[in-house]
């Protein structure tokens, strides 16, 4: 299928309408004709360029199937099916744009997919609701033979060649660990491997490039001494620090804290769409300093700035990113049933040779394409681990967020009983903060039963 490009709009023309039309200008005669006759001949050897370059793509992505940054089918799961596993199957799922099928049709040999919940549940009931999309990713990628979780870059490595689809857990916002190390240690032995650090809210140690929550405000701190630590420990664990949804000067200060290599997982170019969500050359520099990688996304509000948005204005992501710190940095974090509208010819999992056919077209060479399929991500995860194993003799960090900073009503301060057998006052410091003491209240409460008794 031929694309043109005309006054921001594609029109689409089929191979088949190009050969039947060129037979039929054959048979006719006259200057107008024949003046078509060579522009049909022109098209019909492009249709054919183009049906050649289709073929290398899938023939590319078959040798070097592609790590898919981020992948929100849980969070579809959760919202249309309860994560009630046993009342769908997953080789072929409506109104998702993932499934077993669509992976294989648009060789997805892996993908990091979210556990994700909304920024509502934040000092509320966030790590529970995390558990519960960490545990359908783990039922979906055991109970289906064509998934495999993976926890390694090795096992990574190892279920490609077993023709497997590849599982990697991430978490995709802070507030999934209320502020806790030990939170995000457990999170780390349940098989999760990535975490970004905010979503759409801040959280109480990090700065999230939106402002659509009005929560955790602060200025000239947008990564506390907590969310150092967070990243330390992340390093520790072996565990990639995800900056997609992160504010450009908390990005800049993790590149600048960070000990390993950090990912976007789903972001894009800034200077081609100049979005907040998109990442600017001057850290796309930085990034390159840290050996990391920025893994592009194709939701068309991220791409185009608008609506609507073509393969093409994708591939100037692409494009633009190569030029600026070269394709040994770029990744694909496809966004797919997280957003909800994706570019022309690219609606789900399944169309990602599309894409790779435009960057050939473009000249992208075959070794650059197998790095921004996989190789990158594979050394960004290997690199990691080799991190881990360099801080093995760290003990795990003690490291606590203070209560001032956390703001957090439903957070309890557990101390030893007194002599009397009554709490500390420090066992409830974290709510009177916040409103009066409940002992003050009952107080107040016997004080005026007893004045209306004595009347």
């Amino acid at each position: 299928m031929l694309f043109f490009r005309q006054d921001g709009k594609v029109a689409q023309l089929g191979c088949g309408f190009v050969q039947v039309h060129f037979k039929v200008a054959e048979e006719r005669k006259g200057s107008l004709l024949m003046n078509s006759l060579r522009h049909l001949a022109v098209l019909s050897t492009l249709c054919h360029l183009i049906s050649g370059y289709s073929e290398k793509a899938h023939d590319l992505m078959s040798r070097y199937p592609l790590i898919d940054g981020h992948n929100d089918l849980a969070l579809r799961l959760r919202m249309l099916h309860n994560n009630q596993l046993s009342q769908i199957d997953l080789h072929n799922v409506s109104d998702v744009a993932t499934d077993i099928n669509r992976l294989h049709a648009g060789h997805v040999q892996a993908l990091m997919f979210a556990a994700y919940v909304l920024c509502g549940a934040q000092d509320m009931d966030a790590v529970r609701l995390t558990l519960e999309q960490i545990d359908v990713v783990r039922r979906m990628c055991t109970e289906y033979q064509d998934f495999e979780l993976v926890t390694s870059s090795q096992e990574l490595k190892n279920s490609e060649k077993r023709h497997k689809i590849a599982c990697l857990i991430s978490i995709e916002g802070g507030h999934s660990i209320d502020s806790s190390l030990p939170a995000l240690r457990m999170f780390y032995h349940l098989g999760v491997r990535s975490m970004a650090l905010t979503h759409t809210c801040n959280t109480p140690w990090a700065e999230s490039s939106s402002k659509h929550h009005n929560v955790y405000r602060r200025r000239n701190n947008s990564l506390t001494h907590f969310g150092k630590s967070v990243v330390e420990e992340m390093n520790r664990l072996g565990m990639i620090v995800d900056l997609s949804h992160s504010s450009w000067d908390t990005a800049w200060a993790v590149l600048n804290h960070s000990k390993s290599p950090v990912i976007f997982s789903h972001s894009s170019s800034h200077f081609v769409c100049s979005h907040s969500r998109n990442v600017p050359d001057w850290l796309l520099h930085e990034l390159k300093k840290n050996r990391g990688l920025i893994m592009v996304n194709l939701h068309n509000t991220f791409i185009s700035c608008n609506d609507e948005a073509t393969i093409y204005d994708v591939a100037e992501h692409f494009d633009h990113i190569k030029r600026v710190i070269g394709a040994e940095s770029i990744g694909i974090g496809g966004d797919f049933d997280g957003a909800v509208r994706f570019p022309q010819g690219l609606k789900d999992v399944s169309k990602y040779p599309s894409l790779i056919q435009e960057l050939l077209q473009r000249n992208w060479t075959e070794t650059e394409l197998a790095d921004v399929l996989r190789r990158n991500f594979l050394r960004v995860f290997e690199e990691v681990e080799r991190v881990r194993d360099q801080l093995s003799s760290k003990k795990p960090s003690e490291v606590q967020a203070l209560i001032e900073e956390v703001q957090n009503p439903c957070r309890l301060v557990l101390t030893p009983p007194n002599p009397k057998g009554l709490l500390s006052d420090h066992s409830y410091s974290s709510r009177a903060q916040h409103g009066p003491p409940s002992l003050l209240i009952l107080a107040i409460a016997l004080l005026f039963y007893s004045i209306f008794i004595i009347k």
